[in-house]
């Protein structure tokens, strides 16, 4: 009995020691600066974007996906192929181009270097607030491993913005604290990942433009099992480029000639069906803007087009049509397309929005809000001082 106490009070031991060290990682990684943000404010100005300004019917439509998982080099690894492997289930089914974004490692193109795009997916926090961090030469590895605070998560997009060409902010509706005050506040990226759950409103999205902070959208599979037809060719994009090149893409994904699209799972586990299909989807032919009227039109009929607006609301809704248009009024801030089709797909559209060609060329702002020196000191000598408290009750622990 005496031996069965002891090894229990071995074990108890261990186990406080283990909580006491996995509270000061999450303490020691929640250092921050903390940030007064602007009001939330809608696009305003005389002119409408136009995320199709630039359409070249010659370079269009190339099928993409930016985020996908695969084997690396390590015991940590959530795909079991290898990326050449990866790569032809994905050529298979119609995709142009695939970029590799492993989590915290830049990975070789297989088989040509003129594809290659240093891309990655930043974060290893328990919320899995994850970023794809695109044209780095390296990983940027500090993680706030409980981002509970919209300023962590500006700060993580500060730190990445300083040193990449673009961010896309990954997977929100499946991301834990995604809050509408949140998105209301956090900006400096340049993509919003959509259709990342079940829901196809993507209403996230509206919260961060409602308040003025514009991005382009695309739609990923976020794929680890290839082999698995449930879980590939879900959901794609679709870019106005020339080539599959780094300097292509980039220029396409920030200047906005794209859109993207949810994918059903054709055939139901049926590899030949799944692939026919995917070889012949339905596509925008044509969409732009018009004076003040932005259009839409599809190679097949949809069920129904929407347009949504200024907090998510509905500024138009077309049933049985395979073209819409809508008329921007003077009190919308901006309008995107959703098409709803009787397959299943659903194609969404990248943001017209209202801005002032004569100030910038875009509605995207320079990222606005100023550290709080007062809350900042407050904020990380309150950690220092938690810290200190852990590593004493550690040591007492370690001690007896």
């Amino acid at each position: 009995m005496k031996f069965i106490k002891k090894v229990l009070r071995a074990l108890l031991k261990a186990l406080t020691a283990i909580i006491l060290v996995a509270l000061m990682a999450v303490t020691v990684t929640s250092v921050s600066p903390i940030y007064d943000f602007e009001k939330p404010e809608p696009f305003s100005g005389p002119d409408i974007f136009n995320p199709y300004r630039n359409i070249d019917t010659a370079h269009c439509w190339k099928k993409a996906n930016f985020h996908v998982h695969t084997r690396v080099k390590g015991i940590f690894n959530e795909c079991e192929y290898w990326p050449a492997e990866v790569y032809e289930f994905l050529d298979k089914l119609g995709y142009d181009i695939v970029t590799f974004s492993n989590h915290n490692e830049l990975t070789t193109h297989p088989f040509d270097s003129t594809l290659q795009v240093n891309v990655y997916e930043h974060g290893y926090n328990l919320f899995k607030y994850h970023k794809l961090v695109f044209g780095s030469k390296e990983v940027n590895r500090f993680d706030n491993l409980l981002p509970l605070l919209a300023s962590q998560k500006q700060f993580q997009l500060w730190l990445l913005g300083k040193e990449s060409d673009i961010i896309q902010y990954n997977h929100p509706l499946r991301t834990t604290g995604t809050s509408k005050s949140h998105m209301e506040k956090i900006c400096g990226y340049d993509i919003m990942e959509l259709d990342c759950g079940k829901s196809t409103e993507n209403e996230f999205w509206d919260w961060a433009l409602s308040a003025g902070h514009y991005s382009f959208g695309l739609a990923n599979d976020d794929l680890h099992y290839p082999d698995r037809t449930t879980k590939i060719a879900r959901r794609c994009n679709f870019l106005c480029t020339p080539s599959a090149t780094y300097e292509d893409i980039k220029d396409c994904l920030l200047d906005g000639c794209y859109y993207s699209m949810r994918i059903p799972d054709y055939g139901n586990g049926d590899w030949e069906i799944k692939t026919d299909k995917n070889l012949d989807l339905p596509r925008i032919e044509n969409i732009g803007l018009r004076d003040s009227t932005i259009f839409i039109s599809l190679s097949a009929t949809a069920d129904s087009i929407k347009v949504f607006g200024q907090n998510h609301s509905t500024l138009l809704l077309k049933k049985d049509t395979s073209y819409a248009e809508y008329t921007i009024q003077p009190g919308d801030s901006y309008a995107r397309f959703t098409a709803y089709l009787p397959g299943g797909e659903v194609i969404y559209s990248n943001p017209f929005a209202r801005y002032d060609a004569k100030i910038s060329d875009s509605p995207k702002k320079v990222p606005s809000y100023s550290v709080n020196i007062v809350l900042t000191i407050l904020f990380n000598t309150a950690l220092l001082g938690l810290l200190a408290l852990l590593f004493a009750l550690l040591c007492k622990v370690i001690r007896r």
